[in-house]
């Protein structure tokens, strides 16, 4: 199953991204046996100034069509990393050829693309900022991978 995430914002190289790529290789190398993988970062940049709505239109054109859409939203379900693993491996035994996770702009998810997602998932009942979020999206993705292996990363 390919996975994406695509996020609203360029990504610009730094500690952020560093972490990231580190994060997102591993999950490549640990998942290719699992038939997950390949990964792929789509950024989406606003240039028009739509707000919410503009990058939910750039954000639909990123997300393939056909994958589960899994939001990264405050309002979603907060998972243990088990949960999160064995809802991952569900999509994959399913059938499903594409998971886009998306993650939106300083405003977060426009209410209609939220409302077309699979799935809503949330790191807590705080907001973080965006490219947090793509370093803990790639570390738990990175973790379900090694749960669904039997590796020893995760530790409970």
């Amino acid at each position: 199953m390919k996975v994406h995430i695509c996020a609203v914002g360029r990504l610009r190289a730094g500690p952020e991204k560093t972490l990231i790529d580190d994060y997102l290789t591993r999950f490549e190398k640990t998942g290719r046996g699992l038939s997950l993988g390949p990964i792929y970062l789509l950024e989406v940049d606003d240039r028009k100034g739509g707000g919410m709505i503009g990058e939910a239109a750039l954000l639909r054109r990123a997300v393939p069509e056909g994958a589960v859409i899994c939001a990264l939203d405050e309002r979603g379900e907060a998972e243990t990393s088990p949960k999160f693993a064995a809802r991952i491996a569900a999509w994959r035994d399913a059938g499903r050829s594409d998971l886009a996770f998306i993650i939106g702009g300083a405003d977060g998810i426009d209410p209609t693309l939220r409302a077309e997602a699979d799935h809503l998932v949330s790191f807590g009942p705080m907001v973080w900022p965006h490219l947090m979020v793509r370093a803990m999206l790639a570390e738990q993705l990175y973790r379900a991978a090694s749960i669904l292996s039997g590796g020893p990363y995760h530790r409970v």
